[in-house]
């Protein structure tokens, strides 16, 4: 795999779940202010790169920033739990942008048909799940060439658009207080967790060494260009009203006013690429991370293995049953939301990690110290503002943490007695 490869893994991921799936969900929450959302994301994002592309450069492997993870707080219980926390984060991924695709796809095929939305976002994690078990060169192969595409149609949306914006419409006047905006960061956030999927790429990359943070690097200074262009864009044809009822679909609608039915189609081709590549992305992962996981213990042996004629790999076809289930049981703003918080507290436990190792990466600690404060006080602000106003998102992802706490001590105690 190339710098290049690694780093369209990243943003195939990013893209299809900031873009096509959020832009409606954080317009609810920031209104036309949601490219400065995008912008502060980016920003903490960012943060968090420097913080993983220096354990990357120096500790590369197959297991990502969770063998980052360990190198601070050791293959004990935190470890595990957090473990199991991002396995099922890359489920919630992949169910939300799937879910963003079976909207695309019923729109133009079934008017908009909500029970055959669901059918058509199985349908890809299941033709994706397939793609991945052929093995990762088929991955890199077909992700940069969806990438190449749709950030080609993208850069020419974000131009024609702006060209051709309300400026009335992105008034400073009309943004909504500092606390919403910040709200909205948590969840515009969600849009840049494909950058942690490039951690996996290390044992894909001839000089991860050098290689991963430079692919690190790429990705997110090309997914937060994207973004604000692209918001901007839409929030400058679309009132944030229009942007939140047409939800999933909204940047095929904003399309329209410059391009005309062509630019809706256009769009449309274009979510379908972006939402499909991202599902790509987000399910990759799961194959390296699982079998480092249970070469060191921390998941059980069948993790580690793989089933049928094809040799498909467990953890990849247990993360896509679990990404199925989650694209039947909620919506999309739900899967968003949840992504959002369980993707902090993973991303703060990381660098809380890295304050033990920082002298041998040669980190500075005042970036990460910022890290930290950034990423936490998102999560706090995110509490206190989204998640009280959605009882049921709260309430799964109390159930996710106390899941992954039980499953870490029933799976610990099962190996130790075993032993």
């Amino acid at each position: 795999m190339t710098v290049i490869q690694a780093a369209f893994i990243g943003v195939g991921s990013m893209v299809g779940a900031g873009i096509f799936a959020l832009l409606g969900a954080a317009g609810a929450v920031a209104g036309s202010a949601v490219w400065v959302s995008f912008l502060v994301a980016g920003a903490i994002a960012g943060l968090q790169g420097y913080s993983f592309a220096k354990l990357g450069a120096t500790y590369p492997s197959g297991g990502g920033m969770l063998a980052y993870l360990a190198r601070g707080f050791g293959e004990g219980h935190v470890t595990g739990i957090v473990s199991w926390l991002f396995y099922v984060t890359g489920a919630i991924v992949g169910a939300m942008v799937a879910s963003s695709f079976g909207g695309y796809a019923s729109a133009v095929l079934t008017n908009r048909d909500p029970g055959w939305a669901k059918v058509f976002a199985v349908a890809l994690i299941a033709v994706m799940t397939f793609l991945n078990a052929v093995g990762s060169t088929a991955v890199a192969k077909v992700q940069s060439v969806i990438v190449k595409v749709v950030l080609g149609i993208l850069s020419v949306f974000a131009i024609v658009t702006i060209v051709n914006w309300n400026p009335t419409l992105l008034d400073p006047a009309g943004y909504p207080g500092v606390r919403e905006i910040v709200a909205s960061v948590a969840l515009t956030f969600f849009a840049f967790l494909g950058f942690g999927v490039i951690t996996f790429t290390a044992k894909d990359l001839p000089d991860p060494s050098r290689q991963l943070p430079r692919a690190m690097y790429l990705a997110l200074a090309i997914a937060t260009t994207v973004y604000v262009a692209v918001s901007l864009g839409v929030f400058g044809t679309l009132t944030a009203d229009q942007v939140v009822a047409y939800g999933a679909t909204a940047l095929a609608e904003a399309a329209k006013p410059t391009l005309g039915q062509f630019g809706y189609v256009l769009m449309v081709i274009t979510a379908l690429l972006s939402t499909s590549g991202a599902v790509n992305a987000s399910l990759y992962p799961s194959v390296g991370m699982t079998r480092h996981l249970a070469s060191v213990g921390q998941f059980p042996p069948v993790f580690g293995r793989s089933l049928g004629r094809r040799q498909v790999p467990v953890g990849l076809l247990v993360m896509a049953g679990l990404a199925a289930v989650m694209v039947r049981l909620f919506n999309l703003n739900s899967i968003a939301s949840l992504g959002s918080a369980v993707a902090l507290l993973i991303f703060s436990a990381v660098t809380l990690a890295r304050f033990k190792v920082y002298r041998e990466t040669g980190a500075l600690l005042f970036m990460l110290i910022i890290a930290l404060i950034a990423t936490l006080g998102t999560f706090v602000v995110f509490c206190t503002t989204t998640l009280v106003n959605e009882p049921a998102t709260a309430a799964a992802l109390a159930v996710i943490l106390a899941l992954a706490l039980i499953t870490d001590l029933l799976w610990k105690r099962t190996r130790n007695r075993a032993n």
